[in-house]
């Protein structure tokens, strides 16, 4: 019993993180927006999409994650709490945040933006995945593409990405030096942030923790 404190004290830091770390991608996807420099490949798609419909990014983001995760049910995937906060909370922080910071227009402040951005975007993957609650929906339809056909997650992640990215730019996303810097820097800040950020989970920890794999597979490159 004397343990109990303990537990729930690592439970608050685990949602503190869940969430700080959710927001925070938000934020700092809304930094790579308005850097006009590239962003990461399904905020090509969404902006794409934002473009075609006249909705807000936010929203698209909202949208396609809902519908990513339907295509959990035939891949057999389960989410958990941080898979339903990730298609609500980024979304409506990259929106928020995108109200508040102006369009850049100076090279000298749109580079500096973009930096931020993937490097805060690290801290972000580091902070939420770390506090494991389960994957993003598009984590998820990862791995379970991976599991369900035999491929690897790295030949699964970079034909997703690959298409997102080109579907994306065809409706009017934007590409640039942003999403190539994402692409090389993501992986090695993640790794870090994950290690700096990690909570052990005792095995009376909660149910809605993630597994191994899917930790290990997000950041496989």
């Amino acid at each position: 019993m004397s343990s109990h404190p303990s537990h729930s004290g690592q439970l608050a830091r685990r949602l503190f993180q869940l969430y700080a770390g959710l927001a925070l991608y938000g934020a700092s996807s809304a930094l790579l927006v308005r850097s006009g420099l590239g962003m990461e490949p399904w905020n090509v798609l969404h902006q794409g999409l934002a473009e075609r419909t006249g909705l807000s990014i936010g929203v698209v983001l909202i949208i396609v994650g809902a519908v990513v995760l339907l295509l959990w049910i035939p891949l057999r995937q389960r989410p958990g709490l941080g898979t339903v906060s990730n298609v609500l909370v980024i979304g409506i922080a990259m929106d928020a945040t995108l109200a508040l910071v102006p369009d850049a227009h100076a090279l000298v402040v749109r580079v500096p933006l973009m930096v931020a951005g993937v490097v805060l975007n690290g801290a972000a993957t580091g902070l939420y995945i770390a506090a494991r609650f389960g994957p993003g929906p598009r984590d998820g339809l990862m791995t379970g593409l991976h599991q369900r056909t035999g491929l690897s997650v790295r030949v699964v992640r970079t034909a997703l990405e690959v298409t997102v990215v080109a579907t994306g730019f065809v409706l009017g996303g934007t590409v640039g030096v942003g999403t190539l810097l994402y692409a090389l820097a993501i992986g090695p800040l993640a790794q870090l942030f994950l290690r700096l950020f990690d909570v052990p989970v005792s095995p009376a920890g909660s149910r809605a923790v993630a597994g191994g794999r899917p930790r290990r597979a997000i950041l496989r490159r």
